[in-house]
């Protein structure tokens, strides 16, 4: 994060915000599973091979489509090439608003795994040379670093690096308040929201010519 500009600090945190907000839409809506954050169905996974065959395939089938998601995303990517960045971000968007009106026409099976599949997709966003240079759904990574750049901050090292990766947490933390919050009244159709704002990001990505 910290050799990143301003801009892409912004961009990192509102992703990491939708991630936060579809996150918590979708373990509501599964009763207990995530879809952005794959470590923890890792162990719903471990967890269902012992105990509930079920749970394991579910988690399983949840994985599975976030990888693919991960390589549609990278695809997508090196054909582009220019703009890279806004195209993967639309591509984001249109998987988001499938699953929200598959979810609305009954479908909510399929649309838990497009939704896994759309968060891979967001992964690649910052994506360079094959390798993921901002984790935007993995916050254990960038709890990590808080505590090692507080570290060097109390032993004469940079005073503040550790204020982006505090924004990006704190901000699928505010995401995930907000999925919460706007269950109640939009369900699983939330994710519409979250669609539009890719969109809305996708446009200032192109605006400001991001690779």
């Amino acid at each position: 994060m910290t050799e990143h500009d301003r801009q892409d600090q912004l961009l990192a945190a509102s992703l990491a915000a939708m991630a936060g907000f579809v996150d918590a839409t979708g373990f509501i809506a599964t009763g207990g599973f995530f879809l952005s954050f794959m470590s923890g169905n890792s162990t719903r996974l471990g967890v269902g091979i012992a105990s509930d065959g079920g749970h394991a395939l579910f988690a399983g089938g949840i994985i599975l489509l976030f990888v693919i998601g991960v390589m549609a995303g990278t695809l997508t990517g090196r054909v582009v090439a220019r703009q890279r960045r806004p195209a993967v971000m639309l591509l984001l968007a249109m998987v988001l608003g499938l699953a929200a009106a598959l979810a609305g026409a009954g479908y909510e099976g399929p649309a838990f795994l497009l939704t896994a599949m759309a968060m891979g997709i967001e992964n690649t966003i910052f994506e360079a040379d094959g390798n993921v240079r901002i984790s935007l759904t993995f916050m254990t990574g960038n709890l990590v670093k808080i505590g090692q750049r507080l570290t060097l901050a109390l032993t004469g090292g940079p005073r503040w690096d550790w204020l982006p990766f505090l924004a990006l947490w704190s901000a699928m933390i505010g995401g995930a308040v907000a999925g919460a919050l706007a269950w109640p009244t939009l369900g699983f159709q939330g994710l519409w929201v979250v669609s539009g704002a890719a969109v809305i990001l996708a446009a200032w990505t192109a605006r400001r010519g991001a690779a």
